[in-house]
């Protein structure tokens, strides 16, 4: 009998050292098809690589196929798989990564909104509203009823430093200096910011 050389033996290769499959559904090999056709220098021999993958995965997947009664998804696939890097003239409108992962648009804040968003975004236009009415007496009482909600707001934001001189201040520029109050003649209510008690229980030592 002759001797195995241990040094020459062969492992099989672990799923678990290869990159992460886009679309696990098609299997491995089909990926790497897709990655060597990626690859391929000459544009005309990527084209015929690239539809002899898409027959083999309509061949495998007849179902895909069916679903819209033409090969579009093959290729929205075969796109994906592909990382849209696959540079050829597809058959039909693939999709493209935009449309796929659409990038979330940010939220406007501009002037005072953003400035003063510790008050909410509701509160402000609650005082723009309010500045538009005819003085009277409710308009008066609303003042206030929001000047303490933003002194109790901005209590739990910044302790430090509140006083009502600052929202007054506050009110008379987010109303564009149509609410100005007085802060010698008024007083706001008293707001004292409580530390959350701890969750935990301590548990009592036995004697």
């Amino acid at each position: 009998m002759s001797e195995i050389n241990i040094s020459e033996k062969k492992t099989l290769p672990y799923n678990t050292g290869e990159p992460t499959l886009l679309m696990p559904e098609y299997g491995r090999n089909i990926q790497k098809l897709v990655d060597y056709c990626v690859n391929i220098e000459d544009r005309e021999e990527r084209l015929k690589c690239a539809q002899s993958i898409a027959g083999v995965m309509m061949t495998l997947f007849p179902g895909i196929e069916a679903d819209k009664g033409d090969s579009q998804k093959i290729w929205d696939h075969i796109n994906i798989m592909s990382k849209f890097k696959l540079d050829i003239d597809f058959p039909c409108n693939v999709i493209s990564e935009d449309e796929l992962q659409p990038k979330v648009k940010p939220i406007p804040y501009s002037g005072a909104l953003y400035r003063y968003r510790y008050y909410g975004k509701n509160l402000q236009s609650m005082i723009k509203r309010v500045a538009e009415m005819e003085n009277c007496l409710e308009k008066d009482q609303i003042i206030f009823l929001l000047a303490n909600q933003m002194k109790k707001q901005l209590v739990a934001q910044t302790p430090e430093n509140v006083s009502d001189a600052r929202i007054f201040e506050d009110i008379a520029e987010i109303s564009n200096g149509k609410i100005l109050i007085d802060s010698a003649s008024y007083r706001l209510n008293e707001y004292i910011d409580v530390a959350t008690p701890p969750t935990g229980k301590s548990k009592k030592k036995k004697k």
